[in-house]
């Protein structure tokens, strides 16, 4: 009887046989030394088993009422996203900063824990262009005051997202990258907020992933920006958000709508 809870915090999702058919979009530059870009989508088929999806910071509350409200809306969706993802065969990881401890004694925490450490390689030295947006106030967009600083409201992660039985939890990149070499994941699909922030410089975000040869892709109907639109270069922040997207594209990975990751083929 003493092996059986080890044993459970050890068991991951089954292997299965599905693909999943990604319409993968990124940023092209025809010719080299001029400014000028190109949207390129490309087709890419990836076994369920080696992919996985990270959830980055959708907490349960923000010190920006106006995050969020777009969090509270887009949690359901990404809950519906992720639940089909798992059915396919996909791992599942759930990276609620600055609120581990409340997952402490949960299985899905445990059975990071217990994944060999694999030690991740020397950074690669790549370019790192300015963001298109000026997020230099916090990025609210909200009225009135504005609290960008501790104590954070947040306790969890967002309720309407299920953690299931054979998830995973961890806000460390060295155990991602640990669980990915593991499980012989290659494609590491990233959701959550805020797109400019979190999901870019998270030890676990894309910029160390992608550092570490991890391939990186961003769900890009998925994430927010943090960006008000009283900063330059003063668009909306729906267009704040799509700039940060289109940034993301052009310089560190390319993206897919969630839709591509709930139909298995």
């Amino acid at each position: 009887m003493a092996g059986a809870p080890l044993a459970a915090d050890t068991a991951f999702r089954p292997v299965l046989p599905h693909r999943l058919r990604l319409r993968v979009r990124t940023g092209v530059q025809p010719w080299k030394g001029a400014d000028t870009w190109a949207e390129h989508v490309f087709v890419q088929e990836i076994p369920a088993a080696e992919l996985a999806i990270l959830i980055c910071d959708m907490w349960d509350a923000h010190t920006c009422a106006a995050a969020a409200r777009r969090v509270d809306a887009m949690a359901p969706r990404m809950h519906a996203v992720v639940s089909a993802a798992r059915v396919a065969g996909v791992q599942i990881i759930h990276s609620p900063s600055d609120v581990l401890d409340f997952y402490a004694d949960t299985p899905q925490r445990r059975r990071m824990l217990a994944v060999p450490p694999a030690t991740p390689p020397k950074p690669q030295d790549l370019p790192d262009p300015p963001l298109p947006i000026d997020d230099s106030d916090g990025g609210c967009d909200s009225e009135g005051p504005r609290r960008m600083h501790p104590p954070w409201p947040w306790t969890r992660e967002h309720p309407a997202i299920e953690i299931a039985d054979l998830d995973v939890i961890s806000v460390r990149g060295a155990e991602v990258y640990s669980l990915l070499r593991h499980l012989g994941i290659g494609t590491l699909v990233i959701m959550g907020v805020h797109t400019n922030m979190c999901i870019l410089h998270r030890t676990f975000g894309i910029k160390a992933m992608t550092r570490w040869g991890v391939r990186c892709v961003l769900a890009r109907d998925l994430t927010d920006a943090l960006y008000n639109p009283a900063m330059p270069p003063y668009v909306t922040h729906d267009q704040g958000t799509g700039l940060v997207v289109q940034y993301i594209e052009r310089h560190w990975c390319p993206s897919v709508l969630g839709e591509d990751l709930t139909r298995p083929v």
